[in-house]
């Protein structure tokens, strides 16, 4: 992610920016390949729900047990939350989160054949949630939607686009696998839903702006920083770095911060929450006005996260966040 001019963003000096995309790393793992991938949704597709889960609680298991330094990773990030827990114990719960990841991924390829009905019948949306963003894009700037990796984000684009009819721009990362990369991006152009791929460029900044001045929404995961773009908040009682670019984005152009989230309440439904926009305080200084904002999404994400640890899905050491680095 980038960010226009100002303390901590990414932009390269000028005549050098590179124009390669930005690749997370942390996705860099064994489940995580344009094989497995292409084969998972050409199986969902074909198979009965009821099968589909089946394999998928099957599969599970052996990740569990032949991914160990990806399963200790999801134990030790879940220490915040069971700091009584043996790290063993907690590793027993970090079956539960490569589960639950993997029901959601069943449940949003099957929504991609969904009947308009069918489409509709997936969402238990929230008594305000969707006046709250209609309301939003009203002010005529967009709105940026803010969520970790937390749920089923995924399938939000489904809801955006064919339920609630409302134009959507996803701001993502290239996969590592450039085969995972395509897939996805075929499924979302399906969808209707634009994919504004990360560059470490101004360009991207400016693409931002004009999707917002478009009066689009732009989603955005905020809890994985790339590079020099993050700023320093508290997740769980813990210090983490989140995303700068969305509220400094904020701050410049007046957009509202929405955060979403998208949460299994069972086979083929989900509980949708969009909470109040939250505002970049103007009058405050910039950096403490980005901070301020930045401090409430990531509230919002920790109390969502505390209510359902086994949606948070990190498959990464989130605590130790590195700039670069592998997983096995």
């Amino acid at each position: 992610m980038t960010a226009a001019t100002g303390p901590g963003n990414v932009l390269p000096a000028a005549g050098q920016e590179p124009v390669e995309p930005v690749r997370g790393w942390w996705s860099r793992h064994a489940l995580n390949t344009g094989t497995v991938f292409a084969l998972t949704v050409r199986g969902v597709g074909l198979l009965p729900r009821r099968v589909s889960y089946a394999i998928g609680h099957v599969g599970t298991w052996l990740a569990w047990r032949l991914m160990p330094a990806t399963s200790d990773a999801i134990a030790s990030n879940l220490a915040p939350l069971f700091p009584n827990e043996s790290q063993q114990a907690r590793r027993r719960r970090a079956l539960d989160t490569y589960r639950s990841y993997a029901a959601d991924t069943i449940d949003f390829l099957r929504a991609l054949s969904a009947s308009s009905d069918e489409a509709r019948a997936l969402f238990d949306l929230d008594a305000n949630g969707g006046l709250r963003l209609e309301r939003v894009v009203s002010g005529g700037r967009g709105a940026l939607l803010v969520a970790g990796h937390f749920g089923n984000w995924e399938i939000g684009g489904i809801l955006m686009a064919r339920v609630l009819g409302l134009p959507l721009t996803i701001v993502a990362m290239a996969e590592a696998d450039p085969e995972i990369n395509r897939i996805r991006g075929e499924i979302r152009t399906a969808m209707g839903i634009k994919t504004l791929e990360v560059r470490q460029s101004l360009e991207t900044a400016l693409q931002i702006r004009r999707t917002l001045a478009e009066n689009r929404f732009v989603a955005l995961l905020v809890d994985r920083h790339v590079g020099r773009d993050r700023i320093a908040v508290s997740l769980l009682g813990r210090p983490a770095w989140f995303l700068q670019t969305p509220a400094l984005l904020s701050y410049l152009t007046g957009t509202p911060m929405v955060p979403c989230f998208l949460e299994r309440i069972g086979p083929g439904r989900f509980a949708t929450l969009a909470l109040e926009p939250i505002y970049v305080d103007r009058d405050l200084p910039r950096q403490e006005a980005i901070t301020r904002a930045t401090q409430q999404v990531a509230d919002a994400l920790g109390s969502r996260i505390r209510l359902k640890p086994h949606l948070w899905y990190q498959f990464y050491p989130y605590w130790s966040a590195p700039d670069e680095g592998t997983l096995q």
